[in-house]
């Protein structure tokens, strides 16, 4: 997240304006309209497009977002590198109390999240809760503990002066399998440190984007330290992941797509950090304990219906076990609940 920039006055802080929140409760369609653009929800540049949120356990449409383009996110862009050089230059202790007003303002955000979750992504309540919104809070709450940690500057041995700054204007683009975890892994860090963000959430599972982007408005981040654009991949993220203003992008996601970000952002010789699809094998040798170990393997692999990266593919076991792997493994498969999110 750190390198080199230029020192500039930091602004008055100004408090956002309100933003209309969509329906809720019973959670029939809901439409959002807006991208969240230099501290204000801003109605999509592509008029009268958008995607459809399906339903997971239903596949029916449960909300719209806007198919944002090119044009939106050139203006989130802008409002990025604007904003980078006051909020890079604001004393640390302030950005840290800007996080943790973040965190006290999600909370309230929460039961709405888990709720969503459990639509769009089609999860239990109790992985929404545990693996999703309450991650929010470990991994603000971890930056927070650690940025004291970091040694800004170190003295080498040659005698010279290593400083760590801000690296600038950082592109988020998340997934849809493990959205508020990832989407608070990337944007926290940055800005905590002094880099201003551009978020890209995955469109298939963007409503719970928007209710911690709610929080970040509610808690009085400056202008343009944060920016959402929703959209597709081919509509926005490459445009995020191309762009000159844009020093930096983090990505989670496929294989094949993390190959796209590459290129693209190769022309401009940004820093690319990619964490992409995995191939995850189970080794048990002879001496192994099957009946303990295959059953947490097996529900390693079930939980969030198999949509993790680091879900079991295989379990490697000596041959002359198998039959006894196989039967343990059959076992455990039949007796897993299968079933909507709401089910007991």
């Amino acid at each position: 997240w750190l390198k080199p920039f230029r020192l500039k006055l930091l602004p008055q802080l100004r408090p956002c304006q309100a933003f209309q929140q969509p329906p809720s409760g019973a959670m029939t369609m809901a439409t959002y309209d807006s991208h969240y653009i230099n501290g204000e929800w801003v109605k999509t540049a592509n008029t009268g497009k958008f995607l459809e949120v399906i339903d997971s356990s239903t596949a029916t449409a449960c909300a719209k977002i806007p198919d944002g383009n090119k044009d939106d996110m050139s203006k989130a862009i802008a409002a990025a590198k604007a904003a980078f050089p006051a909020w890079s230059r604001t004393p640390l202790a302030e950005r840290k109390a800007a996080m943790q007003r973040i965190l006290e303002k999600w909370q309230a955000k929460k039961p709405q999240a888990i709720a969503w979750l459990q639509k769009e992504l089609g999860c239990t309540e109790k992985f929404a809760k545990r693996v999703q919104a309450n991650l929010v809070d470990m991994h603000f709450g971890t930056s927070l503990a650690l940025i004291d940690q970091v040694e800004f500057e170190e003295k080498t041995a040659m005698g010279g002066v290593v400083v760590k700054e801000p690296i600038g204007v950082v592109g988020c683009i998340t997934p849809w399998n493990y959205p508020l975890n990832q989407i608070a892994a990337k944007i926290c860090p940055a800005m905590l440190v002094g880099c201003t963000v551009v978020l890209k959430p995955s469109e298939v599972t963007p409503i719970n984007a928007y209710l911690l982007a709610e929080a970040i408005h509610e808690a009085g981040v400056p202008k343009g330290v944060f920016n959402m654009v929703n959209g597709t991949g081919l509509g926005v993220g490459e445009t995020l992941a191309s762009h000159p203003d844009v020093d930096m992008i983090s990505f989670t996601g496929s294989t094949r797509a993390g190959k796209r970000i590459t290129e693209l952002a190769a022309q401009t010789l940004k820093v690319v950090r990619t964490e992409l699809g995995g191939k995850s094998a189970a080794l048990m040798l002879d001496d192994a304990d099957l009946p303990k170990l295959v059953p947490e393997f097996v529900g390693q692999l079930m939980s969030n219906s198999g949509q993790s990266c680091n879900a079991l593919s295989r379990m490697l076991v000596p041959r002359s076990r198998y039959e006894e792997a196989v039967a343990i493994a059959k076992r455990v498969a039949e007796g897993t609940t299968v079933g909507r999110p709401a089910d007991p």
